[in-house]
């Protein structure tokens, strides 16, 4: 320990000319204030020692004591599906499951756009706006609001199976994931097929080349989930013929007053909007457009 003291202190302490060979070091590592410093360096690395065995010593017990198991989490099916996510059973942490979340947003606009009424709804509101000559009137985040409500209130008793089947099941341990999943397929496959026209399904069935189907349940969602938007999307868009019809009338009307007086250089859509705001809140327009909506799926 002493030759590593020395090399520490002094270690370039030569005389001028000398080599660098280890014999040859000063003879002052011998002096009274050398030794001073070579104990004063092996007291203190003796007194850190002890303190690090003291301190390890003590903290030996608290290190050996056993951790309590956590307590399993078996009440909620986000918990358990979180604890199959990372393998072992425990539940990621909140970062990670913060994180999973927020990459699952990133999808769900789709599946409401494909997989609910959403698509059938928001179109037919839009071309409602367009028919009373409203551009921004209600703007879109109503729009965007009334619609996803009103699919939550068409969608309510997929919904309700949806838990009773595949979450609450899940949520408790009786079925794994897979069949919750599977479940949840069927009730909006079931869905799906009562609003899709036989020939939509034909038509995509024939694209994919697939042989015919005995029931729909045998309907692949590779085939229906096509079929089905491009059902919603004709739907909509006779609602919305519908919708136009009153409006366009008062329009032809407006037009030929305004040209039968001379007044060609006025807009018709100044003069016909007040009435056509007028006939549709007569008429309690929005109830009739929201029942009508809601009525118009297969239950």
């Amino acid at each position: 320990m002493s030759v590593f003291a020395d090399l520490l202190l002094l270690p370039d302490n030569r005389h001028p000319g000398e080599g660098r060979g280890p014999g040859r070091w000063r003879a002052a590592y011998a002096t009274p204030d050398s030794g001073l410093r070579r104990n004063d360096g092996i007291r203190i690395a003796l007194a850190l020692t002890t303190a690090f065995l003291v301190i390890l010593l003590l903290s030996t017990p608290a290190f050996a004591q056993a951790a309590p198991a956590a307590p399993v989490d078996n009440g909620g099916a986000l918990s358990r599906a979180m604890g199959q996510i990372s393998g072992d059973g425990r539940s990621l942490s909140l970062s990670l499951q913060i994180l999973i979340l927020m990459s699952l947003l990133t999808v769900l606009p789709s599946l409401i756009l494909m997989m609910t009424s959403f698509t059938r709804i928001i179109i037919v509101l839009s071309l409602l706006r367009q028919a009373l000559g409203l551009q921004q009137t209600p703007p879109n985040q109503v729009l965007l609001g009334l619609s996803l409500f009103l699919s939550l209130f068409v969608m309510r008793p997929a919904i309700d199976q949806i838990n009773q089947l595949a979450f609450d099941p899940y949520g408790k341990g009786q079925i794994s994931i897979e069949e919750a999943v599977g479940r949840s397929g069927k009730v909006l496959h079931g869905f799906m097929a009562k609003q899709t026209r036989e020939s939509d399904l034909k038509l995509f069935a024939g694209l994919a080349e697939a042989p015919p189907f005995r029931t729909s349940a045998d309907i692949p969602f590779t085939i229906l989930l096509p079929a089905f938007v491009t059902s919603e999307l004709k739907t909509a868009f006779q609602i919305g013929f519908m919708i136009f019809l009153p409006f366009l009338i008062i329009d032809l009307v407006v037009a030929s007053t305004l040209m039968a007086l001379g007044m060609m250089m006025l807009s018709p859509t100044i003069i016909s909007m007040p009435f056509k705001l007028l006939l549709f809140v007569l008429v309690d327009g929005w109830a009739l457009t929201m029942g009508s909506l809601a009525g118009s799926f297969a239950t």
